[in-house]
């Protein structure tokens, strides 16, 4: 689009060509001649779309986030991540703490963490790895018949 800035009619088109089902009604629903120049349509836009913008969630979000009752390691690690990725800044220190805060005092990697503590999200990352793995081969042994002490 850079390219062609300077043709706002070529603009509006390739504009209206990036936009979904619920923003097209929007534009078809635009009164003839009531956007005046391409500047104009996306600010319209950014106007009635602002609640399509998503907000970056606060430091306080991993703070709240734990380990779901009967939920596996993988299903938490991937909704913390999820949402780590999500806060704005530079939280890495913070990332190994409040992931370990978020599982239950019980759980084998939390006393991992614990007793052997890392140092980077990369180590924190290989644990959590090696933790699912222990997991997913507990579930499928479960699911063959074994019992799993």
């Amino acid at each position: 689009m850079a390219v062609h800035s300077k043709n706002e009619a070529l603009m509006c088109k390739v504009f209206l060509s990036s936009l979904g089902p619920v923003a097209i009604r929007w534009f078809d629903g635009l009164r003839a001649g009531s956007i005046s120049s391409f500047k104009e349509l996306t600010q319209t836009f950014g106007s009635r779309f602002i609640t399509c913008n998503r907000a970056p969630h606060p430091l306080a979000s991993l703070l709240s986030m734990s380990i779901r009752d009967g939920a596996t390691l993988k299903a938490y690690s991937n909704r913390y991540w999820e949402m780590f990725n999500e806060i704005k800044g530079d939280f890495k220190d913070m990332a190994i703490n409040t992931f370990k805060l978020g599982l239950l005092a019980e759980h084998g990697l939390r006393k991992s963490l614990t007793g052997k503590p890392v140092t980077s999200i990369c180590q924190l990352m290989d644990r959590i790895d090696k933790y699912k793995r222990v997991e997913e081969e507990q579930l499928q042994d479960k699911g063959k018949g074994k019992i799993i002490p």
